[in-house]
């Protein structure tokens, strides 16, 4: 069985995430990478400048908006992500759809304990529906405000609370419902009501949207072609990892694998499996350095991450399990970064990582800031290093 170290492991991250060698093409990159994590609207937008030549924000914008030669849609997790419209099929059909049945149960236990309707289901497919007919009626909608006017069940609350009785938290009819719909494939989101950092985003039909209804396809089809990319994006990589990162069975994971005709090779934590057209070794060619922004499909890539993370953890992800903001160099998080109120861009070094490798580093938080022209990113869930780059906590 071969061998992949931690080097080539390392090497394969650079140049398959095209953090080495930036491209030319935005759409290549989220291809290669499967997709980019949009659970934070920012994400997507700092993912693509880390590895897209000379990428301006109104670049992105046409492949999302105008375009659309990507797509945001639900996926692997229960995650937002941002996808290629040509994959959007797969992404649905091996991981989306499966939502949609455990959800419509919940959202239908909510409307009967909140007293809304004795046949919650039944108020859900009304209520669906209305939501649907006003969308196709304007092209969009904002769900705070256009949807909650039209359709006045979407104003309605659901309350969560503790044994005892404490109100814990509290979520609107309004953003269960599309939550929905987005789960079975009828709605997806569309141009935010703001800048490139906001999360108000207008609602469309996915059938509008990308010009035709989402196209069935056997579960397992789909999940050997998302497996597939998955592997010669992320290689070698863990059942675990898989598990972790599609959302599946360990079950699935392994008939995709078995169909796939996927490669096992030794690595440093235990077996792993490559692409079957994947099995060269790969060298680093040269020395790169990056700033990758909270939740990166890098640094979120991968379970079982000491090969690239080693101690620091505690510092660049929260309690979750959620990434912050991140300073990489040749293939390791060596530190992380953010901003101040007032838009500066500051990181701090977890490691040393020599005189050259330092004066790139700094090279390029000088372009990121150059970059942001004023814009400042908050991450929505920010790590301990975060906070106090951002000064939120004291030194």
């Amino acid at each position: 069985m071969r061998m992949v170290g931690v080097d080539e492991r390392r090497a394969r991250l650079g140049i398959r995430h095209h953090l080495a060698e930036q491209s030319e093409s935005t759409v290549a990159v989220v291809s290669d990478m499967v997709g980019l994590h949009s659970s934070d609207p920012a994400t997507v937008f700092l993912s693509s400048r880390a590895r897209v030549t000379s990428l301006k924000v109104s670049d992105l914008e046409s492949d999302l908006y105008e375009n659309r030669s990507l797509a945001r849609v639900l996926g692997m997790r229960r995650t937002l992500w941002v996808v290629p419209t040509e994959s959007v099929t797969e992404v649905h059909n091996s991981s989306t759809i499966k939502i949609a049945g455990p959800e419509l149960r919940r959202l239908a236990n909510m409307v009967e304990g909140a007293g809304l309707s004795a046949d919650g289901a039944d108020w859900y497919r009304k209520v669906s529906e209305k939501t649907l007919a006003v969308i196709e009626a304007r092209g969009e909608a904002m769900a705070a405000v256009e949807l909650t006017k039209d359709v006045p069940e979407l104003r309605e609350q659901f309350t969560f609370y503790k044994a005892d009785g404490t109100v814990i938290g509290r979520t609107g009819a309004s953003t269960r419902v599309l939550f929905a719909l987005a789960a079975e494939g009828r709605v997806i989101r569309a141009r935010p009501r703001g800048s490139w950092v906001s999360g108000q985003y207008r609602w469309a039909e996915t059938a509008d949207w990308l010009g035709a209804p989402i196209p069935a396809m056997p579960k397992g089809a789909a999940q050997v072609e998302i497996l597939g990319r998955l592997l010669l994006g992320f290689g070698p990589i863990t059942e675990v990892d898989m598990a972790w990162w599609t959302g599946w069975t360990k079950g699935d994971v392994r008939i995709a694998l078995r169909n796939l005709k996927a490669a096992e090779v030794e690595t440093d934590i235990g077996p792993a499996y490559l692409h079957p057209q994947d099995l060269e070794p790969v060298t680093a060619s040269t020395s790169w350095v990056a700033f990758l922004p909270s939740l990166d499909p890098t640094t979120m890539g991968w379970k079982e991450r000491g090969w690239y993370l080693g101690d620091h953890a505690p510092r660049v992800f929260d309690r979750n399990g959620n990434a912050g903001a991140t300073v990489w160099c040749d293939g390791r998080i060596v530190g992380g970064w953010s901003q101040r109120p007032g838009g500066e861009v500051r990181y701090r070094l977890l490691q040393d990582v020599g005189t050259d490798s330092s004066n790139a580093i700094e090279r390029e938080a000088g372009s990121l800031q150059t970059w942001l022209d004023g814009t400042t990113v908050s991450a929505r869930f920010p790590a301990p290093l975060d906070k106090l780059l951002a000064g939120q906590t004291p030194n």
